[in-house]
């Protein structure tokens, strides 16, 4: 399909016809940044949420042990991301809530601002409903005027991490929403604000998250980026979307062509994201740093353009 994932040192890839967009993996600090976490509580969640009791041995049982819970699927990303993107917030707590909630599927169920240094304390068992329908809209809706009162009191920056299976019933609502934040941004009425999907489970539709991930708005370029949980390595990766060409990762480096032909080359700086042009036909290009070469495949060209799997976020 034309696909090519990014590899280490790469946290996202994007290719243009012959123009290539790639980020590097940073750990960025941004001033004024308030972030915010949003589970999908829908029913097709269900599984996800579930924990499941685990029988006592014979010496637990004799000896009164109580009945153990294994941790749910969510739990444990929730709490992970949390401890990780507190340390990115203004002030270390992020608003927390459960989306898709309710009969209709459009409830928001807030569960607080949290701190990332409690975060095993927290249980994450679902929202007291779990939805009919998984609608996203109105999680982007109580984010975006949660995002505006904060601006009030200091926010400059929004983030918000959504964690979901990745099936939407109201993607065109979401992509339309979308714009109109995208307006509001590029017109100065909103600070920047970026939204990553984070597919957790068994049975994510990849397809979907990659769509909405994949479009471009004026003045603003992506507000989207998506990430498979499992295949996260680096916590960073969460916040690839915040990297920005003003930040630098090391002191210089080279870019090469799959023909080992010099594309560029980065004096005194490396910054976070490189952009350049690869040769028609290219294949894959190789960063060199500090004396080490890193070599990226790249999606076959007659992918780019239109199709859709031309955004790699």
């Amino acid at each position: 399909m034309g696909h090519e994932k990014p590899i280490e040192p790469f946290s996202d890839l994007h290719r243009e016809g012959d123009r290539v967009r790639a980020v590097l993996l940073h750990d960025p600090t941004v001033e004024g940044l308030d972030m915010a976490i949003y589970m999908d509580a829908s029913g097709s969640m269900r599984e996800e949420y579930k924990y499941e009791t685990k029988p006592r041995t014979f010496l637990e049982w004799i000896r009164g042990a109580p009945l153990k819970d294994a941790a749910n699927q969510v739990e444990p990303q929730v709490r992970w991301m949390l401890e990780y993107l507190a340390t990115k917030d203004r002030n270390g707590l992020l608003r927390v809530a459960y989306w898709a909630s309710g009969t209709n599927g459009r409830q928001v169920e807030v569960v607080g601002e949290l701190k990332g240094t409690d975060v095993n304390q927290y249980k994450f068992p679902g929202a007291k409903q779990l939805g009919g329908f998984t609608y996203l809209e109105p999680a982007l809706r109580d984010y975006v005027k949660y995002l505006e009162e904060q601006v009030k009191v200091g926010a400059k920056r929004g983030c918000a991490i959504i964690v979901t299976d990745g099936r939407l019933h109201d993607a065109e609502a979401v992509e339309k929403f979308s714009a109109e934040v995208a307006k509001k941004i590029a017109t100065g009425k909103l600070p920047r604000i970026n939204f990553v999907l984070v597919g957790v489970g068994d049975d994510i539709d990849e397809e979907q998250l990659e769509h909405i991930a994949h479009e471009e708005y004026p003045g603003v370029g992506h507000l989207w980026c998506h990430r498979i949980a499992k295949e996260i390595t680096q916590v960073a990766e969460l916040v690839a979307v915040l990297v920005d060409e003003t930040m630098t990762v090391a002191a210089g480096g080279t870019i090469y062509d799959d023909k080992g032909k010099v594309l560029k080359t980065y004096e005194g700086r490396l910054p976070a994201v490189l952009e350049f042009d690869v040769p028609e036909g290219a294949k894959s290009f190789t960063l060199e740093v500090h004396g080490q070469r890193y070599t990226q495949p790249l999606p076959d060209e007659e992918h780019h353009g239109e199709d859709e799997d031309e955004d790699h976020h």
